[in-house]
Parts: C-alpha cells; structure tokens; sequence
C-alpha cells in the first residue's frame, strides 16, 4: 500500500481541484447546484479516486480506480469548456484549467498504461 501524497498525478489533480474552487467562485449564485457543484464535484473525484484506488491490493484494482479518476477528469475538461462558452469563466481561468486537465489526464494514462505493463 502506497499514500496517495506521494503520487505526482494526485498532487496535481488536488491542485487543480483547489484552482478550479477559486476560479468557480465567483460563478452566479444561481448555477451553485448546477455547473458549479458539476465541476467541483468532478474535480473532487479525481484526486478522491487515485487516493481510494492507492491503498487497495494489486495493481488491477488501482487501475480500476484511475480509470474513474480518468473519467471524471474527462467530465471537468468538458464542464471548464461549457463555463467557457458560457462566459462564466476568464479566458486565462480556462487556458489555466485546460491545461492543468489535460495534463492530468495525460498523467493518469501514463500510469494506467505502466500499470497494465507490469501486469
């Protein structure tokens, strides 16, 4: 069993869940329960599920929860496009969370694929 702290790609998915919380913040009060708690509650479930999927036994069971986490990442990427499209958020809050996503993304795959390798 490892701790989820010392995972790079947790690190990042946690500081893109504390970005995404301040950059959502000052979104109209009436999309609290809509697009705001949508992409918190994504964001949240990234770093959630690499932590969960860390201390279960055996690579596959990991694999599964990044697999989640992936997933949850591919929700966020599309609710920061639509708060882009929908003018909620600053243009340099979305380059900022696009990238950050996408590198989490990218991170997550390259584990998974390390993963299934050592298999």
């Amino acid at each position: 069993m490892q701790s989820f702290r010392n995972l790079r790609v947790w690190e990042k998915a946690h500081v893109l869940t504390l970005d995404l919380y301040r950059s959502s913040k000052p979104f109209p009060r009436d999309e609290m329960y809509g697009l705001t708690s949508q992409m918190r509650r994504a964001s949240a479930s990234i770093g959630a599920n690499i932590a969960e999927g860390s201390c279960r036994k055996g690579d596959c069971e990991f694999g599964r929860f990044l697999q989640i986490a992936i997933g949850s990442a591919s929700e966020l990427e599309y609710h920061i496009l639509l708060a882009h499209d929908l003018e909620l958020l600053k243009p340099s809050d979305y380059q900022r969370l696009s990238e950050a996503v996408v590198e989490v993304k990218r991170m997550l795959a390259s584990l998974i694929h390390k993963l299934r390798a050592s298999s």
